[in-house]
């Protein structure tokens, strides 16, 4: 698998378009970091720790809908391992002019871009999701 990351997010949009209360995914530090700021945005249910029949561990994420709605409208990568994409704190673009959130790898960790904003702290752009 070259890009670990763009495997996650593209696994919740085909669960959430097909309207499965559930999908699962390797597990992965970043993976965790990216489902709980979705989380906490609102917009997957939850998330859990599972294992596979081999014995791996898995991500377990529970999506959300609100009126049979899938919650993620729309959910793309923006840096990608060819051509990675970093912004300085003042840089950072507005997803939908403010209503969805970017997803930001800082030295302090994952940070959405409204957090990125007010501690001042740039870094590569992971994801955008509205």
């Amino acid at each position: 698998m070259t890009d670990p990351i763009s495997d996650f997010l593209t696994r919740l949009r085909n669960a959430s378009k097909a309207r499965q209360a559930e999908t699962t995914s390797p597990h992965s530090k970043l993976r965790e970091a990216i489902a709980a700021i979705l989380k906490a945005e609102g917009y997957i249910a939850d998330y859990k720790d599972g294992t596979d029949a081999a014995g791996h561990k898995t991500l377990v994420v529970a999506l959300k809908y609100v009126d049979s709605a899938p919650a993620i409208t729309g959910l793309t990568r923006v840096s990608t391992p060819g051509r990675r994409l970093y912004y300085s704190y003042q840089e950072i673009p507005r997803v939908l002019n403010g209503l969805g959130i970017s997803i930001v790898s800082t030295s302090r960790g994952l940070m959405k871009d409204a957090d990125c904003r007010r501690n001042k702290a740039g870094g590569e752009l992971i994801c955008n999701v509205w």
